[in-house]
């Protein structure tokens, strides 16, 4: 059977909560996200001295756009939490990317882009975002 786009969302998703648990940050994924008429992210972590806030993306192409709002959402959200924002992607075979906003490239009409190119250059590895470099 193969699993829809959500599934494979959600199961990334789930896959990151274990991994930041692993590692001493308490990890919740946001109901809601995506479908809440307030900013809410994917994924809420901290260990205390430490809120990261994180949009979880995978995909099987080359790269990934977002819209505005969705960057904007981000944004608000990490501002009135104090949390610091990323844009976690999971690149098909690959491990995990985690971008900031400001690492996006901007697109026509407002919009962003992070190429699969991009992750060596600007990504975080896991390790990295947890400061263990």
């Amino acid at each position: 059977m193969i699993k829809n786009k959500k599934q494979k969302g959600s199961n990334a998703e789930r896959e990151l909560i274990h991994m930041l648990w692993n590692e001493g940050y308490a990890a919740i994924r946001a109901a809601g996200s995506g479908s809440c008429k307030y900013p809410v992210p994917d994924i809420i972590a901290s260990n205390g001295a430490r809120r990261i806030a994180i949009e979880c993306k995978i995909t099987k192409e080359s790269s990934k756009h977002f819209y505005q709002e969705e960057i904007n959402d981000l944004e608000r959200f990490c501002k009135v939490f104090g949390a610091e924002g990323y844009i976690g992607i999971k690149f098909e075979k690959q491990d995990w990317f985690f971008f900031t906003i400001e690492d996006l490239r901007h697109t026509k009409g407002q919009n962003f882009s992070i190429s699969e190119s991009d992750s060596s250059i600007k990504g975080l590895t896991f390790r990295q975002l947890l400061g263990f470099f």
